[in-house]
């Protein structure tokens, strides 16, 4: 079991860098053009979800932990 949440800890801690670099990425191509229009640019709508995604894994790879950790000392 500890084994399989293992996994998927390092999975979600992968899946959290993915989506970090993947939103700093969209982050610096973004273009004074972009900036200089009326609402959100698409870019801007991008790098935001990727912000997201990346706080939802976050959050899904501390849970991960904290239960390995749990399970560690006898559940």
């Amino acid at each position: 079991m500890q084994t399989f949440l293992t996994l998927l800890l390092i999975a979600a801690m992968i899946a959290t860098l993915v989506a970090l670099v993947r939103g700093i990425v969209i982050f610096l191509k973004t273009t004074e053009a972009d900036l200089n229009g009326t609402g959100p640019s698409n870019s801007s709508l991008k790098s935001n979800k990727m912000m997201q995604s990346r706080i939802i894994f976050q959050a899904l790879a501390i849970f991960i932990a904290v239960l390995i950790m749990w399970l560690a000392n006898g559940g």
